[in-house]
């Protein structure tokens, strides 16, 4: 018996795109929008909430890499367990009003956001219904267990994403934030997305010359009035060049993706003569 999976009760997957809705927010300089999901997230996953620890189950399933299988397979027995203790009347309450806050707080739209795993977060999600039949439950835990003990974060597990899931996304972002993201911006984000049906490759190729031209930009920019006045916007222009110089050796992760989007916006301010 196939169950049908509902995301806006796959409390794993509503954690991963409030955490989305924070990152955008954060990149547009929404600071009223980025407070309103940080005290949802405060609210609803706070220590020994029932959304805390049911999240606390599927964590330990999505985010754990390059495991062995016998203890990728204790991992996933004792997350079973813990997902069975939990008072489901309690959980469902809890989900209902999360569901609600989002609705009313921030918009129906946020459970529509693309989360690169979501496959992984719907298959842990149907492994802790008590419904499925016994060979339908063992295919799927084979799943989460082959996946845990790969060496790649599960997270990026998504090479057989639908392209046309990915390619709508792209289109509904880039209609939602044309007029508050700068060309360069844009292109990074649509290589984020992107990232996700090719091992990040062309993410990886684009990042790295987006990198040399910021360096480059930075560079040039400080011969100019504005930074030989100020010794400390020198300093600090040196600082940026100094922490993209290290991402050279670093695995691609959301603190270099913010910090790269940062300084396109940066760069471009520079050239069109703001002094901020």
């Amino acid at each position: 018996m196939k169950i049908k999976h509902n995301k806006k009760r796959n409390t794993a997957f509503v954690f991963e795109s409030l955490m989305r809705e924070a990152t955008v927010a954060v990149i547009k300089g929404d600071t009223d929008k980025q407070e309103k999901v940080i005290q949802i997230i405060r609210k609803h996953f706070k220590e020994d909430s029932e959304l805390k620890k049911h999240l606390e189950c599927y964590r330990s399933l999505y985010e754990n890499q390059n495991l062995s299988t016998e203890n990728s397979e204790k991992i996933l027995r004792e997350a079973k367990i813990a997902s069975r203790l939990i008072d489901p009347t309690g959980l469902f309450k809890s989900q209902s009003e999360l569901i609600n806050d989002i609705n009313s707080d921030l918009s129906p739209d946020v459970f529509s956001n693309f989360v690169p795993n979501y496959k992984t977060l719907a298959t842990i999600d149907q492994i802790f219904c008590q419904k499925l039949a016994p060979k339908t439950r063992i295919m799927l835990e084979n799943t989460i267990v082959e996946n845990m003990s790969k060496s790649a974060p599960p997270a990026a597990i998504q090479e057989d994403i639908d392209k046309t899931t990915v390619n709508c996304f792209v289109e509904k972002f880039n209609e939602k934030y044309t007029d508050t993201l700068v060309e360069e911006q844009k292109q990074l984000l649509s290589h984020y997305i992107a990232s996700f049906t090719d091992n990040a490759v062309s993410l990886k190729v684009f990042l790295n010359e987006e990198i040399g031209r910021l360096k480059v930009a930075i560079n040039e920019s400080k011969t100019s009035d504005v930074f030989t006045a100020d010794s400390e916007m020198k300093q600090k222009a040196e600082q940026i060049i100094e922490k993209l110089d290290g991402f050279k050796r670093a695995e691609i992760n959301d603190e270099i993706l913010l910090t790269v989007l940062k300084t396109q916006q940066l760069v471009r301010e520079i050239s069109n003569g703001s002094d901020n």
